[in-house]
């Protein structure tokens, strides 16, 4: 990049990646650079949106294949913030750039990115920091935090459906899998539990065992079993809730009914 067409400022960026060593070497390249100002990493999806709604960048550099939410999801999410950072996607295949200027990534690299590649990709984050309306405000502007995860991608047979959050009523643990219940049946994604919990916990799910999290507004009631098992009612099935999460799931259950901060959104 000539002197000519180097920002006025410094750009502060995020680079994402689930592939530990192809971020490392990505955020060498990025901290080589005489544009950048200081390079974070993140190896997961959730720890982006994390440190995005903790601290303001001038550019995201997203990975496309992560599991659990791609990097073109994570795109949209961050392309309907009020002030969304420039977004780049970095990856090893051609097909998705339709789909990624699409959703108004600023420039779209392919693997292996060659310095001089970068260079020409930071220029266009530059430019665009520079013409985006209050560029010249001081201080970060909040951040609202985007909707994490409205929509689950499930492979079967070779093709790909979207079940959405609100179609679910429980999910299930299952080993390297989560089984999410819905009327139209079961569905295998390959996530944790606990790593569903992160994104769905705030959005009217709640951890009720181990190896559940129900949706609060498809309880329909609780009651026990023959032998004394706590169970969450709903139209597909009873969901087990263990004593320690039994206090909680009421609570969150009468904070639903009143519309409280408990309930779902």
């Amino acid at each position: 990049m000539t002197p000519a067409h180097r920002p006025t400022a410094r750009l502060r960026v995020l680079a994402v990646d689930d592939v530990r060593p192809a971020l490392e070497e990505f955020a060498r390249l990025l901290d080589a650079s005489p544009d950048v100002a200081e390079t974070a990493t993140a190896d997961d999806p959730i720890g982006a949106l994390k440190q995005i709604q903790a601290g303001r960048f001038d550019a995201v550099f997203l990975d496309i294949s992560m599991p659990g939410l791609d990097g073109l999801e994570l795109g949209s999410l961050l392309s309907r913030l009020s002030e969304p950072p420039a977004i780049v996607f970095v990856t090893a295949h051609e097909r998705h750039a339709v789909t990624a200027y699409g959703i108004g990534a600023v420039d779209y690299l392919l693997k292996p990115v060659r310095a001089e590649r970068l260079a020409a990709a930071l220029d266009k984050v530059a430019r665009t920091v520079r013409s985006a309306p209050g560029a010249a405000a001081p201080g970060p502007a909040p951040r609202p935090d985007p909707d994490p995860l409205p929509v689950l991608p499930v492979e079967t047979a070779g093709r790909t459906r979207y079940v959405r959050r609100t179609e679910v009523f429980y999910a299930e643990a299952n080993g390297d899998y989560v089984r999410l219940h819905t009327r139209g049946g079961a569905h295998l994604v390959r996530m944790p539990l606990s790593r569903l919990e992160e994104y769905w916990g705030r959005c009217g799910f709640s951890r009720v065992h181990r190896g559940f999290l129900v949706a609060l507004d498809a309880v329909r009631e609780l009651h026990s079993d023959t032998a004394g098992q706590l169970l969450a009612r709903t139209e597909v099935g009873d969901v087990p809730v263990s004593r320690r999460h039994a206090r909680e799931l009421r609570e969150r259950l009468l904070q639903a009914a009143r519309g409280g901060p408990g309930g779902p959104t």
